[in-house]
């Protein structure tokens, strides 16, 4: 065993740019190149978790070396825009023969398929990675907590008997189930939070891999004992079917196909990153699709309800601007979103208003040609609270702008976009909390999407 510690530095591409010849070595047995992309995925995986979450990480980690591993203790800690490491612990062992999933990560695999979206941590109990899909129900960017505690997101609720499962859990390194919680900010709301625990490679606790599932309350309208509404309960049982059977496999396949394109744990052949590319493209778009269909067998349900809650369409619109701000910087496009002052009361359903939103901020984004601008503007329409998107697109003719609400209606289905179905949805969502979208367009001239909701008043 090595005393001393082994030192590297990686800048912020992931790039090894100075090791001691025992890491630069391994670095190289592992297939990359001086200079290049860290091509051991373990100490480089570590290397990202301390840049993400701003704080020094220090943990346990089993390298491959040709036929034998290397059991290593790696110390990443982030300098600025780069990661300094410190291996000590160096000694070699027999390689494992493969082993079979443990029962834990069989009991992950069920929670993600229960799940409304899915988190992380670390032993501490701080988030280390959230879903995607827990980004409408928070009303934020999820990476944005990044590092934080989890009792940041959620407020831990009781049981009968007063216990907290998962600070049991905690205590004990144990999966837990059934713990009620609240979410802190976004969609005010109970949830059930179940996990299963994470162990490193030196057989230690490492954190929780968990699920959030929303407790939803029966919608308003026929008592409970009331016979359910003819179809509801088949539609439900499908929209479940359909998310279970197709939403993780599909999310599992779009983070891979990105870890590969982004190279996160070593160097790739140029042609594969740009399969890797088009595989999250397509994983993405039918992943939307899914989303999509979902909520179509959701409105179209004869007891569809939606919340009426007070919410601040202001404060919604530079949510959803801030959750496109990526895609929207990645397509060289600006969004000019409400001033941070700017407030807009009104009635309706904070996670449809929000998804309503997204929709149209994300359709201006993506037919506004790069270097343009998107606009989303607060107007008051007599007894209405109204959010205009407008964008720098080609526009929109006459004949079509009723047509583009309908379901599976494009303008130009040869074009790269949705499923044709979002516009659809998010009129139907909007009249179903009293409000409307309107479109005023002309060829050559962009499009002025109008969300309106019923304005707000006194407290």
């Amino acid at each position: 065993m090595n005393a001393a510690a082994i030192e590297g530095v990686i800048d912020a591409e992931g790039r090894l740019v100075a090791a001691d010849p025992p890491l630069a070595a391994l670095h190289a047995r592992a297939g990359g190149e001086e200079g290049g992309m860290l091509a051991v995925p373990q100490i480089a995986a570590l290397a990202r978790l301390a840049r993400r979450l701003g704080i020094t990480v220090s943990r346990a980690a089993i390298a491959a070396d040709g036929d034998h591993d290397v059991d290593l203790w790696v110390r990443a800690e982030p300098r600025g825009n780069q990661v300094a490491l410190a291996v000590t612990g160096w000694s070699g062992r027999p390689a494992r023969l493969p082993t079979v999933s443990p029962p834990a990560e069989r009991e992950a695999d069920f929670l993600r398929a229960a799940a409304d979206w899915m988190w992380e941590t670390d032993d501490t109990l701080r988030l280390t990675s959230l879903s995607p899909g827990a980004a409408t129900s928070i009303g934020r960017d999820p990476s944005e907590l990044a590092g934080k505690q989890l009792t940041r997101l959620f407020r831990f609720r009781e049981n009968d008997d007063g216990s907290l499962p998962i600070l049991t859990a905690l205590a004990e390194h144990k999966a837990f189930d059934g713990q009620a919680a609240e979410l802190r900010s976004g969609r005010k709301g109970l949830y059930a939070l179940s996990g299963v625990p994470l162990i490193d490679g030196m057989g230690r606790f490492a954190g929780f891999r968990g699920s959030a599932s929303a407790l939803r309350l029966a919608p308003a309208g026929p008592p409970a004992n009331d016979p359910p509404l003819p179809g509801s309960r088949h539609a439900s049982a499908f929209g479940e079917r359909l998310e279970q059977a197709l939403r993780t496999p599909l999310a599992h396949i779009i983070d891979n196909a990105e870890r590969l394109r982004a190279q996160q744990d070593g160097p790739l052949r140029r042609d594969y990153t740009g399969y890797a590319a088009d595989i999250a493209a397509a994983g993405r778009h039918l992943l939307s699709l899914v989303d999509d269909l979902v909520d179509l067998q959701a409105i179209e349900r004869p007891d569809f309800r939606t919340e009426a809650e007070a919410i601040d369409l202001a404060d919604l619109a530079r949510r959803a601007a801030g959750l496109l701000s990526v895609r929207a910087a990645d397509a060289g496009v600006g969004i000019d979103g409400p001033a941070l002052d700017e407030s807009l009361p009104a009635t309706g359903d904070f996670t449809r208003a929000l998804q309503i939103l997204v929709n149209l901020i994300g359709n201006a984004v993506r037919y506004t040609p790069k270097g343009g601008q998107v606009w989303v503007r607060t107007e008051l329409e007599g007894d209405l609270a109204a959010i205009i998107v407008a964008d720098q697109g080609k526009g929109i003719a006459e004949e079509d702008q009723e047509r583009i609400f309908g379901k599976f209606e494009r303008v130009d289905p040869t074009e790269p976009g949705g499923t044709g179905l979002g516009l659809y949805i998010a009129r139907r969502l909007a009249r179903a909390m009293q409000g409307d979208i309107s479109v005023d367009s002309a060829p050559g001239q962009g499009a002025r999407f109008t969300f309106t909701l019923p304005l707000r008043t006194g407290g």
